[in-house]
């Protein structure tokens, strides 16, 4: 065990609208305890439209959750249709952002030098980054998991300030496990996420390493949550499918309890 503020977070991806997004959270804010809330970070992540909706809840009914957007721009503002800004999810009171999620770099070709570059712009706007990286089934079968994630770290770090490591979060999601099901025994999810914060280590140094926070993601479930957050190199869990459901998502957060 470590003394790490864990961080779960909930990537709702694009599901759930304003009014189905604002059910949920007040259907898993029933279900969870001030205790629950106690040393560690819960995070929700819900599409666009429904951030607004959400941070008034929050702030209405004074909970202990926090707001997650799942991806932004790396410019502050410009003609980029479509597009959402760092600063626009500050004003929302949003505290992470996702970046380099898997389904962004296969789906939209997203790279690790605009990785970076979203990363530092949340940092600019006085956000958390959470920053994702992740192998292939093909990648890992060929022998190359640690080498893929090392290059994806290296370059989407790359520029990012550890000046506080606290508020920067790695997410280590092994591509075949999102959403299929299948799920990186406890050792391999250990050995990946202890082989991130060796990365870490090389780039910023030990006492950054010792002190950066590092998910897992990959069909996390209720029934998996507990033997997971009990290997000392994983501080938290990305959480895909299981956090649309109040419930299942309050036991994940509850795993210690």
């Amino acid at each position: 065990m470590t003394d790490r503020h864990p961080i779960m977070a909930g990537n709702w991806k694009m599901h759930k609208d304003h009014l189905e997004a604002t059910q949920l959270v007040q259907k898993l804010a029933y279900h969870l305890q001030p205790e629950d809330y106690e040393g560690q970070d819960v995070v929700v992540c819900p599409p666009f439209v429904s951030l607004r909706n959400i941070q008034v809840l929050i702030d209405a009914e004074r909970l202990d959750l926090q707001l997650g957007a799942q991806d932004c721009h790396p410019e502050s503002s410009g003609a980029f249709t479509g597009e959402i800004s760092a600063p626009m999810l500050a004003r929302l009171d949003v505290d992470w952002v996702i970046v380099g999620h898997s389904e962004r770099r296969q789906l939209f070709g997203e790279g690790d030098e605009l990785v970076a570059a979203k990363a530092a712009a949340v940092q600019a706007a006085g956000m958390g980054p959470i920053v994702a990286v992740g192998e292939t089934l093909e990648e890992r079968r060929a022998g190359e998991a640690a080498d893929v994630v090392s290059r994806q770290l290296h370059g989407s770090l790359d520029g990012v300030s550890f000046a506080d490591p606290t508020r920067v979060v790695v997410a280590y999601e092994p591509i075949w496990a999102i959403g299929t099901g299948e799920t990186a025994t406890p050792d391999d999810a250990q050995d990946m996420c202890a082989h991130v914060r060796s990365v870490v280590a090389e780039l910023k140094g030990d006492d950054v390493a010792a002190a950066v926070r590092v998910q897992y993601g990959g069909s996390v479930k209720p029934g998996n949550v507990r033997e997971l957050m009990s290997q000392p190199d994983i501080d938290g869990a990305l959480v895909g499918g299981a956090s649309l459901n109040a419930d299942d998502f309050a036991l994940i957060v509850t795993h210690r309890r």
